[in-house]
């Protein structure tokens, strides 16, 4: 058994600032902030631009339009869903921008509406015929011939029926449980002895180890056929039913409520308590009803009734459901010609040319760009830790990491070798607590220290840090990033990775481990910003201080680069800035609530998005201070989640030539692009940048990847 599970500590943090009132109209207009689900539509929106954009390769855009329906998913199971309970608990609460929650439910079913229609019109009028065109061929039920529908009942036979379980809804069937997600097929009977009865229900769950898309007739030369198996499974559905008449077959799934309900204080043990509620996930309220269209009126009611969903809250739609599961052709299909080309991430680190990564951190800062920089030298970080005989202590937080994640069997060996190794692991990181769990037994049962952070606090910092014998003393060396300890996403997220070992960094690091592991009422923090202590206060000063500066004549500019930017309290001093004259840059990936360039309230802002080949992840802020900027990156977003109920790091870049790196290079190419970067008009909608007669299209992302084989080739031909 393993040792008991130790609960989260719990600290006097600071209270959260009070959430600010929508700002008296300025202009005329209604409100000072942008809705934030109509912000995030507006981004998924995007997302969609990119499969549909002809110039992206043909299995990449099928990807983007897979994101964009796993994308939806998650906003209903979490965003919808929580306004779902504001309306059914009666909360009067109002959005930033003023709505009530049934306000919000009635615009954004408006909008996801017409989002959704364009999603699938993207699949039928763009990606089947192009995938057409490259003898890649999707068969409906109906559209095939008599060999291919001979393999397909083939196919049902002996792959799909034994697995398939039909479920009666009568007065001795109940309605079934349906899981969250999960494909089902509704089919209506008739009995040919009792026409007096007839629709009769009965419901196919579909077991989510059969796989979604299946290639017909693989082992035949020619184009590729696919079909979805909702198909197969409605063409072939008689032979579950002999003797009856099957009327329809359609195809549906339920998306439902999956927040977790934790009360921390009266958990005992937060692991088991986790461990129940996602065992209780699929009983989650239904939100959301995507079913195929031209289900009969009476049976789609009936299904409405039993999942108690209004109608309003259900998708009939013209095609697959579940687009996500177009991301199995991206492998399924051998075509490097409709993929981006091969990048292999610069392995340009300097410990790579000496006997020990410690060495080249003691020797200078390194900063790493991913995935333009590989992120070996982090995995290296841990295990060289785990290895070295000289290593006392490894400390290290996890929020998300990958299922055979290499950091996590390091940190396994190092205990196992008798250092003392402590891991934060973040339980409540959403989508991914099945998977903490499973890691935090496993480190448990190797000796690891595994602890859970703060009482009513994620723990979304990302910090590893290493306490190493060398001479009479110990030396402490840390990795700071803007992203998860996760392989394999870092090659597809852009993030920065910082090492050093500067004592003032180093020091309050090992602070902030001591407060999370233990006991402290008011740490202090002079180097890092770190909520929820003081990176809330000085984000709000340090905008003051540009505002100050821009009053008083002296350079003022603000460029920064997040996920998301919701705080209404940051929100209010950015539009101070801007009318005393500060130039504000932001470069904001998905929701945002502020409204750039309006006049007499935000004209000096300027805000773009950058949707290409990666997903922009990296958190930069740039404060020009009077000519002498400072500059931090780290694990947070301007929300109140991340400044007042998470744990998360800003930490100061210094050294000169890595200031360079970010000041004179990322930041402006981001600023520059002109390809993948869309700008933020007032009214919520996004624009491409306006180009100057002549200006040749640049995107940052190629311009990184360019940039990191220079350096590559740079750093092979000096060894």
């Amino acid at each position: 058994m393993p040792p008991a599970v130790k609960r989260s500590r719990k600290i006097a943090a600071p209270a959260a600032r009070p959430r600010s009132k929508p700002s008296a109209p300025t202009g005329g207009r209604e409100t000072n902030y942008a809705n934030r689900e109509s912000s995030w539509i507006a981004f998924n929106r995007r997302v969609l631009e990119q499969a549909q954009s002809a110039t992206n390769p043909l299995l990449e855009r099928i990807k983007f339009l897979a994101i964009v329906s796993s994308n939806l998913d998650e906003f209903f199971e979490i965003r919808v869903a929580g306004l779902i309970q504001q309306v059914d608990s009666g909360s009067g609460e109002l959005s930033i921008d003023g709505l009530t929650p049934q306000e919000q439910l009635r615009r954004l079913y408006k909008a996801v509406n017409l989002h959704v229609e364009d999603q699938y019109a993207c699949w039928h009028k763009q990606l089947v015929p192009a995938l057409a065109a490259e003898k890649i061929l999707f068969r409906g039920g109906t559209e095939l011939t008599a060999a291919e529908e001979a393999w397909v009942r083939d196919y049902f036979s002996k792959q799909v029926l034994p697995v398939l379980t039909p479920l009666a809804i009568d007065q001795s069937h109940p309605f079934p449980l349906i899981g969250n997600k999960t494909l089902n097929v509704l089919v209506s009977l008739d009995n040919p002895e009792t026409p007096e009865i007839d629709k009769m229900m009965v419901i196919l769950p579909v077991p989510r180890i059969l796989p979604r898309i299946i290639q017909i007739e693989p082992a035949v030369e020619g184009p590729q056929r696919f079909i979805f198996l909702s198909e197969i499974i409605k063409l072939c559905a008689g032979e579950l039913f002999p003797g009856y008449h099957i009327v329809a077959a359609h195809a549906f799934r339920v998306t439902r409520n999956s927040d977790l309900y934790i009360d921390e204080e009266e958990a005992d043990n937060l692991l088991k308590k986790i461990e129940d509620e996602l065992r209780n996930l699929r009983r989650g309220a239904a939100v959301r009803l995507e079913i195929e269209a031209g289900v009969d009126e009476e049976l789609f009611t009936s299904l409405c009734s039993f999942l108690d969903l209004p109608q309003d809250n259900a998708f009939r739609l013209k095609g697959p459901l579940n687009l996500m599961r177009l991301m199995s052709l991206y492998d399924l299909i051998p075509r490097p010609d409709l993929k981006y080309p091969p990048f292999t991430p610069a392995d340009v680190l300097p410990a790579r040319t000496t006997t020990h990564l410690f060495d080249a951190i003691r020797e200078r800062e390194i900063l790493l760009h991913h995935p333009y920089d590989s992120f070996s030298p982090v995995v290296d970080f841990v295990e060289q830790a785990a290895r070295d005989p000289d290593v006392f202590a490894i400390k290290q937080t996890l929020y998300r990491t990958s299922g055979d994640s290499p950091i996590v069997r390091a940190l396994m060996d190092a205990s196992l070798n008798g250092k003392q190794v402590t891991a934060l692991v973040e339980l409540k990181a959403r989508f991914d607590e099945a998977n903490n769990i499973h890691w935090a037994r496993q480190m448990e049962e190797a000796g690891v220290h595994v602890v859970y952070g703060l009482v009513g606090h994620k723990t979304h910092c990302k910090c590893s840090l290493v306490v190493r014998r060398e001479g009479e003393g110990l030396r402490r060396y840390v990795h700071l990033g803007t992203g998860n300890y996760n392989p394999k996403t870092a090659r597809l997220y852009t993030d920065l990775s910082f090492f050093t070992a500067r004592e003032t960094i180093t020091a309050e690091i090992a602070q902030l481990f001591n407060t999370l592991t233990g006991f402290g009422r008011s740490p202090e923090f002079k180097q890092l910003l770190v909520a929820p202590f003081n990176l809330h206060p000085r984000i709000q000063d340090l905008i003051a201080a540009e505002t100050a500066n821009a009053a008083a004549g002296r350079p003022a500019r603000i460029i920064a680069k997040m996920n998301k930017l919701v705080d209404p309290t940051t929100i209010d001093n950015l539009y101070a800035a801007s009318q005393a004259g500060v130039k504000v840059d932001l470069i904001v990936r998905a929701t945002c609530c502020i409204l750039p360039g309006v006049k007499g309230l935000s004209e000096n802002i300027r805000l773009r998005n950058i949707i290409g080949r990666f997903l922009e992840h990296a958190r930069v802020y740039y404060f020009e201070n009077g000519g002498q900027p400072l500059l931090y990156c780290g694990s947070a977003d301007w929300m109140p989640r991340n400044f007042f109920r998470r744990v998360e790091t800003l930490f100061p870049i210094e050294d000169p030539e890595l200031r360079k790196r970010l000041i004179e290079d990322m930041l402006p190419a981001e600023l520059r692009d002109n390809e993948d970067a869309r700008e933020l008009q007032p009214d919520g909608t996004y624009l491409p940048p306006a180009r100057a007669a002549g200006e040749p299209a640049f995107s940052a992302q190629r311009y990184f990847m360019a940039a990191a084989s220079q350096r590559a080739a740079l750093a092979a031909a000096t060894v």
